[in-house]
Formats: C-alpha cells, sequence, structure tokens
C-alpha cells in the first residue's frame, strides 16, 4: 500500500468552518481504494506551525504524494488546481499575526517549484459535474502558498494544492470530498505511470 497524506486548513478571518478542512474529511471517508493509506491532518493558518508539520509528515512519513487543500474564498463555484509554489512575497499576516523572515519560504531555495503533477494533463482528463475547475499558477502568497512550496521543496516536488471554494448551499462538504475523490484517483493513477 502506498501512504498519501492530505491536509486541509483551521478557521481563518470570517470562516468559522474551513472548506478545506471539512472537504478532506470527507474524503478520508469515503477512502481512495484498499491500495491507499490515507492519512489527514489539519494545519493551522500560521506560518511556522503550518511549516514545521509539513516537513515532519515528508520526514516521518515519506508519504508517496501529499495533497494540500486550502480555501480560496474569492472563488464561488471554482475548484483551482496549483501547479507550483513561489518562495517570496509573504509579507501578509497569518492568524498570530505574523509574516515569514525576509517574506520568503527558504532562503536558500529556488524561485518556485513546480509539482511533478502534470495539472494541465489532469484538468484534460477530469470533469466534475457541478463545478468548474481551472489551472493557476499562483497559489496566491499566503499560507496556502507558502504551506505547497514547503512541501514540495521537502517532497521533491511530489505534492500537490488544490483550492476549493467556501462551503455553500451548492457545494456542501459532501460534494467536496467527492470532487477531491476524483481528482486524486486521477493524480495518483499519474504518480504511477510516472513510476513506471
Amino acid at each position: 500500500t502506498f501512504l498519501s497524506f492530505f491536509s486541509g486548513f483551521g478557521p481563518f478571518r470570517q470562516y468559522l468552518v474551513n472548506s478545506s478542512w471539512e472537504a478532506v474529511k470527507e474524503l478520508s471517508k469515503r477512502g481512495l481504494g484498499e491500495n491507499i493509506n490515507l492519512q489527514i491532518m489539519q494545519l493551522p493558518v500560521v506560518y511556522q506551525k503550518a511549516k514545521e508539520q509539513v516537513c515532519k509528515i515528508w520526514i516521518t512519513l515519506q508519504p508517496l504524494l501529499t495533497v494540500h487543500v486550502g480555501l480560496a474564498s474569492s472563488a464561488t463555484a471554482l475548484i483551482i488546481l496549483e501547479q507550483c509554489g513561489k518562495n517570496k512575497g509573504y509579507q501578509e499576516r497569518d492568524a498570530c499575526g505574523f509574516h515569514p523572515e525576509g517574506a520568503c519560504c527558504m532562503l536558500d531555495g529556488p524561485e518556485k517549484i513546480e509539482s511533478t503533477i502534470n495539472m494541465k494533463t489532469l484538468w484534460k482528463n477530469i470533469s466534475v459535474e457541478g463545478i468548474d475547475i481551472i489551472l493557476s499558477r499562483d497559489a496566491g502568497r499566503y499560507i496556502c502558498d507558502y504551506t505547497y512550496y514547503t512541501s514540495l521543496y521537502y517532497g521533491n516536488g511530489r505534492a500537490a494544492f488544490i483550492h476549493v471554494p467556501p462551503l455553500s448551499e451548492s457545494v456542501t462538504a459532501e460534494f467536496l470530498g467527492k470532487a477531491l475523490q476524483t481528482i486524486i484517483l486521477a493524480m495518483l493513477e499519474q504518480c504511477g505511470e510516472q513510476r513506471e
């Protein structure tokens, strides 16, 4: 069995219930088939703590793939597949009022790191009824982007980031969990092809 690791985020600003964590919990109920051991964790919306947790996941568990799910408050009914993480430009303060030293993730890291998952191929091959899926090369320079970059850095690119919209009448946690399942099964298939 292959270990896959999933993270969602905790509450922040006006979002007392973070759709990313609800979606991840729902995904874990559904599972990804018997070959995939799926583990989940909620990350705080705090740069340093999120970074420490992600670093720990890669060092101790060495998963095949780590998928981070975040809330895109600007998106109403969009799922966004993020291709890369950026190292610099983290000026915005987190839930504890801090931002990283030098507004940067890894002092010696490259400008950006691409995921080994080809999001464009993925995007062409999947559809989820009732919601649009788009591609992005900018995860927003906040905790999401920061976490993604950290994960790509420690996981040699074997990480993915998916932005989901806030929960609403049409976008329920159950709906998002099912959508994630579809997307992640396609990702795992891509990982399998790359390994061969």
